[in-house]
């Protein structure tokens, strides 16, 4: 993004902040009519873009040129058509009222702009793939087999993407739910920030795991986890705390790819973390017509489980390595800790809105202004007008890139929807498993991971369900696997595909931070992160990970994760109560991947087995420490 400076910084920044404004307003007291919302939600936003982000990031020019202005001006003018004709955009019959060639021009101009606004400002990888989709419709027809689609008309191809509301495109439901719901919450976690929340987290972390061997890794993994409440970005989490986790790792004896993965896979581990997990979370609410609500309760022993295993793999590395607690200086006092507790309440307020059943929105808008409020009570948190607007703009500029990411994932699911890709898609990879279910979903888990290369979490995610659930559900049916089960595992994988090699967004981030190798901080990552890929199967197959049944079932599908996730990070890490031979490791790890994933056996089997081998090394373990001669023991 540009550093602009002068009266053009105050205008992009006043810009901004008035458009994050407006949407915190509606937040508040109501939305406009839905197609009139999304119009006005991309002309705010779109053309901001061009000016923020050069159309070359190899050779970045200081202010916007002439082409960038021109790129805005046209960027605007389809929406403002669409606001201005709001009530016949409503109304008209799709693909049945003409598509005039005014429309035509219009949609293209769309369309074009929406491009090189994705291109410039997220990722070219998704601008590809929806200029894929396009070209899909208007030649999928000379395709042979599954992938040939009926002839459409090149008006048919930009009302679908463009002028659909109800459906899909550009101004689909997609679109609908970040220019309300999603909006909002990118305020709440900006304000939550700009009040000193972020020093809260982080103090709190260092408070807690500082102390402890390895600390300034563990510090990593609570403070990323608890900053990915409220950035809901995973390159975000990289940047803002690995910044000045990853130094502070390497300097207490990390190698600078694994303190690179430790910060990327706990970076990434925010958007599995309730209360706020991300965009995709907010469209897998609109999908399923589940109440965001239901989906952080069933989601939290899952991100639970996620951290647990980050903070084993840290602690049982840091022991075999050596690794020393944080200096005592750097520690933060509890009474500094304490000073910002108070910013915890509208979190809590937020948590109570969404439990009673009140709309995200609402409950969003009335943290925010909480967040504000309680910002007042001490000197040090205290939110003044510079505050306030600078959290706005902050928010602006969060949520214009976002805004043209969902439109383009809307143009995605249009084309798949309207070709019947989705369909034939979902066909082959059901044909491919060949009836089993295991097989389906290490397939649509594959198949979500090489969409997280080219594309962010949310639209990876909305294509990759569009294509996999229905699938899920008609093989899962013997089981009893519904939809938020299964919605849950496609959301896991795209999420755990920014840190997953061969391309992995925050891993990469975390490398030019530590500056190593991205390939190798990605796999480190992935090391790290393995309980992304238990829980996901977890989902399907253990259910009482989200919360769903007695008190006996959940704790038992708790212990077999426990479990198996110690016997896993263990054996990765060479170390349990005392360095593990290479016999040892294999064994642990081979009864950790039985325990998490061998679901032909009954689950207290499964646990059995992984209690049983993690009961046996320690054992080993501790008759060989007391055969050890004096002198040779562990040094603790």
């Amino acid at each position: 993004m540009r550093d602009l400076q002068g009266p053009l910084r105050a205008l992009c920044w006043s810009w901004a902040a008035a458009a994050a404004a407006v949407h915190l307003y509606f937040g508040g007291f109501g939305f406009p009519e839905p197609i009139q919302m999304r119009g006005f939600h991309l002309l705010v936003f779109t053309p901001l873009l061009f000016l923020l982000y050069p159309a070359r990031r190899s050779a970045p020019t200081p202010r916007p040129t002439l082409l960038d202005w021109a790129w805005a001006a046209a960027s605007a003018v389809p929406h403002a058509w669409v606001m201005w004709n709001w009530m016949a955009v409503a109304d008209r019959m799709e693909y049945v009222d003409p598509f005039t060639p005014t429309m035509m021009a219009l949609g293209i101009l769309c369309i074009v702009t929406l491009l090189e606004a994705i291109r410039r400002a997220v990722e070219p990888g998704l601008a590809v793939m929806v200029a894929l989709s396009l070209a899909y419709m208007q030649w999928g027809h000379l395709l042979p087999g599954v992938l040939n689609a009926r002839p459409f008309t090149p008006e048919e191809i930009v009302e679908a993407a463009w002028l659909v509301p109800t459906a899909g495109g550009v101004y689909g439901p997609l679109t609908g739910i970040v220019a309300t719901i999603i909006a909002v919450f990118v305020l709440f976690g900006s304000f939550m920030q700009a009040s000193g929340t972020g020093r809260l987290f982080s103090n709190f972390g260092s408070a807690v795991a500082g102390r402890y061997a390895g600390g300034p890794a563990k510090v990593a993994v609570v403070t990323s986890g608890l900053f990915g409440t409220m950035s809901g970005s995973s390159v975000s989490n990289v940047i803002t705390t690995g910044s000045m986790t990853i130094p502070l790792m390497i300097r207490t004896g990390y190698r600078p790819s694994s303190a690179g993965g430790i910060e990327s896979a706990a970076s990434v581990g925010g958007l599995l973390m309730p209360p706020v997990m991300g965009a995709a979370a907010f469209v897998m609410a609109e999908i399923t017509n589940i109440p965001y609500g239901q989906i952080i309760v069933a989601a939290a022993l899952g991100a639970m489980l996620y951290y647990f295993a980050i903070l084993a793999a840290v602690h049982f590395e840091a022991k075999r390595m050596g690794l020393a607690p944080m200096p005592l200086k750097d520690i933060p006092a509890w009474r500094e800790v304490l000073a910002d507790a108070h910013l915890v309440l509208p979190i809590i307020l937020l948590v109570w809105l969404m439990m009673e059943r009140w709309s995200g929105n609402f409950a969003a808008f009335c943290a925010t202004i909480a967040m504000v409020a309680v910002s007042l009570l001490r000197a040090r948190t205290r939110m003044g007008p510079r505050e306030v607007f600078n959290a706005l703009a902050q928010a602006g500029f969060t949520m214009a890139p976002l805004a043209v990411t969902i439109a383009g994932a809307g143009i995605v699911v249009s084309a798949l929807t309207a070709t019947g890709m989705v369909v034939a898609f979902g066909g082959i990879i059901k044909q491919l498993s060949g009836g089993s279910l295991p097989l389906l979903l290490t397939l649509l888990a594959l198949t979500v991971l090489v969409l997280g290369m080219g594309v962010p979490t949310t639209p990876a995610y909305i294509i990759a369900a569009a294509i996999g659930v229905p699938q899920v559900l008609e093989l899962g049916r013997a089981i009893g696997v519904e939809p938020l089960q299964a919605h849950l595992f496609v959301f896991y994988f795209a999420v755990l595909a920014d840190a997953t090699p061969p391309v992995a967004a925050a891993a990469f981030a975390a490398a030019a931070i530590a500056k190593t190798s991205p390939l190798i901080t990605a796999a480190q990552a992935s090391r790290y992160g393995i309980a992304g890929f238990t829980v996901g199967f977890a989902f399907i197959y253990d259910p009482a990970i989200m919360l769903r049944g007695d008190i006996g079932a959940i704790l038992l599908a708790v212990a077999i994760q426990l479990a198996a996730l110690t016997l896993i990070t263990s054996g990765f890490a060479g170390y349990l109560l005392a360095p593990l031979g290479v016999p040892l490791r294999a064994a642990m790890l081979a009864t950790g991947m039985v325990a998490a994933f061998v679901h032909s056996v009954t689950d207290l089997t499964r646990l059995l087995i992984g209690v049983s081998v993690l009961a046996a090394v320690v054992a080993i373990q501790l008759a060989g420490a007391r055969t050890a001669p004096a002198g040779q023991g562990e040094k603790r």
